[in-house]
């Protein structure tokens, strides 16, 4: 007396269930670095977001006033006496407030690391915030110069041997700002390979 057990010989992947959980794990070893990717993306948005306030804040708070005044004249040095220091302000206010924002599109990418549209949208706007970080950066480097060195050509003296902690001010405002602009340049590159198709 012998028993048979007859087995179908269907060997197909579905029925062994075995083929969909291998691409499921070599999808998920490709794609595993855009989570990676997403996170030092949150991390180096927090790091933007201090730079700009810092360049914000310093700038704004930059004046002095100098010892010595006269019965109807006082020396004094602020940012509200030039009109660029006063866009630097506003531009680097607008590219902090901005980057708080950014904040929870960043944290979608690290919960959805594949989806596209929070990374296109970033792409996009930090395109614009570094755009107008550059301009405010390179508007006040320039006056900074100028309060420093003067200009020879239009007989323009340096303030800054008098007002000394006006210049430092504003010259640590935009080497922060260069910063802010360096790290969104960085996350433009981190988002255009986190789109990649791979």
């Amino acid at each position: 007396m012998s028993a048979r057990v007859d087995i179908p010989a269907d060997t197909s992947a579905a029925a062994k269930g075995t083929a969909p959980l291998i691409a499921a794990a070599s999808t998920h070893v490709k794609g595993g670095y855009k989570k990676g990717l997403a996170i030092f993306d949150f991390v180096l948005r927090l790091g933007a977001v201090a730079a700009a306030l810092a360049a914000a804040a310093t700038m704004g708070t930059s004046g002095q006033t100098l010892p010595f005044f006269t019965q109807f004249f006082q020396f004094e040095a602020s940012y509200d006496d030039l009109p660029t220091f006063q866009f630097f302000v506003i531009a680097m206010a607008i590219v902090s407030g901005y980057l708080v924002l950014s904040l929870p599109f960043s944290i979608v990418a690290i919960i959805r690391p594949h989806a596209a549209g929070p990374r296109l949208l970033l792409i996009i706007l930090d395109t614009v915030a570094l755009t107008l970080n550059t301009a405010a950066a390179a508007a006040a480097v320039a006056i900074v110069d100028l309060a420093q060195n003067g200009n020879s050509s239009a007989n323009w003296l340096g303030i800054c041997q008098q007002f000394d902690d006006f210049c430092q001010s504003a010259t640590g405002a935009v080497v922060a700002s260069f910063i802010a602009a360096g790290v969104l340049l960085f996350l433009i590159v981190i988002s255009a390979v986190a789109l990649r198709k791979r």
